[in-house]
């Protein structure tokens, strides 16, 4: 296994994830294949990838703000998600804060396709953008177009309103972490990797052994403490109780939007143009779409895992 694919394989088990589990089994299927020296061709990289994307930017027509939630969503995801399709939270935010102080605007439009992220980061821009929310002074449309789960709904759910494509999935409400054990791998390439550390914890929940239960509880703990903000936050946003969110559509479930517009996780069902249509009095075309690819994302994983390291450095 290279060095940069073990860092990989260790950010994604120390990380509690708010994302598709569909997307997370795609993901860890991709980074299983290069952590044992998998390898593509030129042309299999431009098959999988293609041309690079257009770095997501907000754009403004008539009043209104459109602003691209596209991919897997991460905190500190840096630059690479120019080319990746990727959206950092960071982003995020201060495309919502320019639209917020843009006196020009007067409503802000998410356009999301989003499968969700990590959970580091998505808490903090709720807030952020609920906080935003009760001053009143614009209005904040989350568009689901065609795919807001996990992180991206706890994104969403800060909107004023929530509208779905009819072809649209939304929810996906939970947390969860995964542990890659890789000491049978190891053991049958014949590889051996000998650990050295200090601090009983140092090394908990490390790939290289199995997972004990203590360290497993204290994952669980840290998904359990996750899952009840998202619930709080979207019952928050929602206008709803925290029973409501778990007894409803809080239990991990993505909904078609026929679903969630029963269940109360949209208001309206309407393509994305005639939603901007409606916004703006006009017919309009849409032209931000930004998908994220699985090895794109691995390299983004890599970019964030990279610079949190460098920062844990620069304390020293």
């Amino acid at each position: 296994m290279s060095y940069k694919y073990s860092h990989i394989c260790q950010y994604v088990a120390e990380t509690p994830w708010a994302i598709a589990p569909s997307k997370m089994a795609e993901l860890l299927s991709v980074l299983a294949f290069r952590a044992a020296g998998g390898i593509w061709t030129a042309e299999e990289i431009q098959a999988r990838i293609g041309s690079a994307s257009t770095p997501a930017q907000p754009r403004q027509g008539d009043s209104v703000a459109v602003i691209p939630v596209h991919g897997v969503i991460a905190h500190r995801m840096g630059a690479f998600d120019d080319s990746s399709g990727g959206t950092s939270t960071e982003r995020i935010g201060k495309m919502v804060a320019a639209a917020h102080a843009d006196s020009s605007i007067g409503t802000i439009l998410l356009d999301i396709n989003s499968p969700g992220g990590t959970v580091p980061g998505v808490q903090e821009l709720a807030s952020e953008m609920f906080v935003a929310r009760g001053r009143g002074t614009k209005k904040v449309i989350a568009h689901v177009n065609a795919c807001a789960c996990s992180a991206a709904y706890w994104i969403a759910s800060q909107a004023d309103e929530i509208v779905s494509t009819p072809s649209g999935t939304t929810g996906s409400i939970g947390v969860f972490a995964v542990h890659q054990d890789l000491s049978k791998a190891l053991e049958i390439t014949g590889n051996n990797v000998t650990l050295i550390s200090a601090g009983k914890y140092k090394l908990e929940a490390n790939i290289f052994q199995p997972l004990s239960d203590e360290a497993k509880a204290v994952i669980q703990a840290r998904v359990d403490e996750a899952y009840s903000q998202f619930v709080k936050d979207v019952a928050r946003g929602r206008g709803v109780s925290v029973a409501d969110v778990k007894g409803g559509y809080g239990e991990g479930r993505a909904l078609t939007a026929k679903d969630a517009k029963a269940a109360g996780l949209i208001d309206r069902i309407e393509t994305f143009d005639a939603t901007l249509s409606r916004l703006v009095g006009r017919r309009s075309q849409a032209g931000l779409r930004a998908e994220m690819d699985d090895d794109s994302a691995l390299a983004a994983l890599l970019t964030v895992q990279e610079d949190d390291r460098r920062r844990r450095l620069e304390r020293f």
